[in-house]
């Protein structure tokens, strides 16, 4: 068998061809949200096939009601390590608005930077640049001899809009998808020299809600003042949703929300981070969240409602005198602790309802739902992987929370009772799901690197 150290030579020898690989990825403009993708969906899920069996993985795609996944296995050389399977997605967040974009988003390049060269495109980080650092980690242990450890794949090309299709391909296959551990590579490092393991994920839930009132557009000469303008009344409704203090006004919204333990609040205390430099980076100046929280808390362990669009009237160009026959409004929660999906869903539902005026009715439309979830930490195998990272970075790994949400890694906790390890090396400045997405190139590299030494250690 090959060294650690020749398997981490092979990954620096194919730096060149890795990014090659990474690039023909990225020129797929697998977008899940848009109809009008789902061809380069399939394309993104065939080439991974590709890329894959090309490795030795016995590979194929899946189909599901949605987008396809991608399954694939492979043998690793010693019997008695633990068999890991690694999780990434391949669809991407929508590129709109293009004209922000500095070059075409499906045209990936290498930008100079003062820290060094970056990766441009979409999906760069959010995951295409994050699933092929495991990739090509794989690829370095085929070319020098083969995988220490048995490792399947699971990559999803529904992630992007709340995995609806994971549920029921997870129940129908569940024997397969088993295994010891979960890898996870959708997280970020703490700074760009200092690794990180997430250990906590706020769930989410997604809600879209359309008021109508007059059963056509109306002529605000002729009716204004008199008819009812639906955009004024969901204005209202979503105002009310916070109060003076930043805080959430549905009712038993904040069930199961308990504080921060000390031990971990006093570990964040001592984290290296400005909240003002946090907030001046996006070009903002003071928190909005809840008053006497930290930033930290906001993001990381607080539960959050967020207005993501609002959508009435007339919109283009010019002006046009109309009272709009309705009105609707994207509303995410991001969910701590043990907080009810279904029950905010209701509750938010209800307090919608509640606040209609005569002649005014509401749709609801549900898009996504999934609890938070928080993973072990005292676990050999998260030990294992902080010393891997140790290895490779020359710095401790931090554990560390996330705002985000991975609706895969709770499924698998409570389906198949399988814990995660959530290790990513995207940076806070990456611009995920904004114009301009960018991955450094020292994350690519040393992203591979981190995942060739966390399997060799999980194997040893």
């Amino acid at each position: 068998m090959a060294t650690i150290d020749d398997v981490l030579a092979k990954i620096d020898a194919n730096q060149t061809a890795a990014l090659d690989r990474l690039f023909s990825l990225l020129s797929i403009p697998s977008v899940s949200t848009d109809p009008a993708r789902a061809a380069d969906c399939l394309r993104a899920a065939d080439w991974l096939v590709g890329e894959l069996k090309g490795l030795g993985f016995e590979i194929s795609r899946r189909e599901t009601d949605g987008k396809p996944m991608v399954v694939g296995h492979a043998k690793g050389a010693r019997r008695d390590a633990p068999h890991v399977l690694f999780y990434g997605h391949y669809d991407v967040q929508p590129a709109e608005p293009l004209e922000l974009w500095e070059k075409p988003p499906f045209e990936p390049r290498l930008v100079d930077a003062p820290t060094g060269q970056r990766i441009v495109g979409r999906g760069a980080c959010d995951d295409k640049g994050q699933l092929m650092t495991f990739v090509e980690a794989c690829r370095a242990f085929r070319e020098t001899g083969g995988l220490p450890c048995d490792v399947s794949v699971l990559f999803e090309g529904e992630e992007e809009i709340g995995s609806p299709s994971l549920p029921g391909f997870m129940a129908k296959n569940a024997k397969e998808l088993k295994a010891d551990v979960m890898l996870v590579c959708d997280t970020a490092m703490w700074d760009r020299a200092t690794p990180a393991i997430t250990t906590m994920l706020r769930g989410l839930l997604y809600e879209e809600v359309i008021l109508r009132g007059a059963n056509r557009d109306l002529h605000s000469g002729l009716f204004g003042g008199a008819a009812i303008n639906p955009i004024r009344v969901l204005s209202r409704i979503l105002a009310d949703l916070h109060d003076e203090n930043g805080a959430v006004t549905l009712p038993g919204f904040y069930e199961g929300v308990d504080e921060l333990p000390e031990e971990i609040a006093a570990q964040w205390r001592e984290l290296d981070f400005n909240e003002e430099a946090f907030l001046a980076d996006v070009g903002l100046s003071a928190p909005a969240g809840e008053k006497g929280r930290s930033v930290l808390e906001m993001i990381w362990s607080r539960p959050t409602c967020e207005i993501n669009g609002i959508v009435g009237g007339f919109t283009g160009e010019g002006s046009k005198t109309v009272l709009p026959a309705e009105a609707r409004a994207k509303v995410s929660f991001r969910l701590v602790g043990r907080q009810n999906p279904d029950k905010i869903s209701q509750s938010f539902r209800d307090f919608v309802e509640e606040r209609l005026p005569a002649d005014v009715k509401a749709e609801f439309i549900g898009h996504a739902s999934s609890p938070a979830i928080s993973v072990a930490t005292k676990s050999e195998a998260l030990r294992r992987a902080r010393r891997a990272l140790e290895s490779e970075w020359s710095k401790p790994a931090l554990l560390i929370g996330s705002g985000g949400s991975i609706p895969i890694v709770g499924a698998f906790k409570r389906e198949l009772n399988m814990d995660a390890l959530l290790i990513g090396f995207s940076l806070d400045d990456d611009r995920a799901h904004s114009p301009n997405e960018k991955y450094e190139r020292s994350s690519f590299h040393k992203g591979a690197r981190s995942w060739a030494r966390i399997l060799a250690a999980l194997a040893a």
